[in-house]
């Protein structure tokens, strides 16, 4: 059994991975809980850890993977969108996605700047399999990240992210941004009437802002396949 308060933050980050592919932040999880501090976000987190419903991963920035949902949960289903890549000398992680025959191949269309902005997308490189559970409807494509400046946000230096194409996206979301027409970056979109703001996930990095005008939104984040 589980408290309302396990069960509501248990909910919050399936929400957010489903949505995103990566885990909400602990600052975000004490927001959504209206907790006064994360002490209690850690508790909670070690309460779902031991009764088998989360599992933490080591050695990564707050990475969390969830094996299983209470009954109240999963009324849909439980589909994990987060898959982990590459390291075959270990098991698959328990409710991990096998990249299977349905999977789907999406351009790598180069690097984005999870840091300094760098130089806008335009060329495929080469092709990423990918579960077609992840990419939904819409178009999509891939990028492979450079930089640590979306680390707390679970996103690490060398992973691949998906992307579905949009030009619009909601407070909060995890964009590609192109910056002037010349240069792209993978950051947290904030907008304030004409101001929009680019929210990195790393204490080290500044927001960024700009003028409406001056940033066009390419796509918006929606899976991660995990680089070793």
């Amino acid at each position: 059994m589980l408290t309302r308060k396990q069960l509501d933050l248990l909910d919050f980050i399936n929400k957010r991975l489903q949505r995103d592919g990566v885990p909400p932040s602990f600052d975000e999880m004490k927001e959504a809980l209206d907790l006064r501090s994360k002490s209690g976000i850690h508790r909670l987190i070690t309460a779902l850890e031991e009764r088998g419903f989360i599992r933490r991963l080591a050695h990564r920035a707050r990475a969390i993977e969830i094996v299983k949902l209470p009954e109240a949960l999963d009324k849909g289903g439980f589909t994990p969108r987060v898959i982990e890549g590459d390291k075959t000398d270990l098991p698959d992680p328990k409710g991990a996605m096998p990249v299977e025959a349905n999977a789907l191949e999406l351009p790598v269309m180069g690097k984005i700047a999870a840091g300094v902005p760098i130089e806008a997308i335009s060329h495929e490189h080469h092709k990423v399999a990918v579960p077609g559970q992840m990419v939904g409807k819409g178009h999509h494509y891939a990028l492979e990240v450079k930089g640590d400046s979306m680390i707390d946000a679970g996103i690490n230096d060398g992973d691949i992210v998906v992307i579905r194409e949009t030009s619009t996206a909601d407070n909060g979301d995890i964009v590609v941004a192109l910056v002037e027409d010349q240069e792209a970056t993978l950051k947290r979109f904030r907008q304030q009437g004409n101001t929009i703001a680019l929210e990195a996930a790393n204490p080290a990095y500044e927001t960024r802002l700009y003028r409406d005008d001056q940033v066009k939104v390419q796509g918006r984040l929606v899976g991660l396949i995990r680089s070793y």
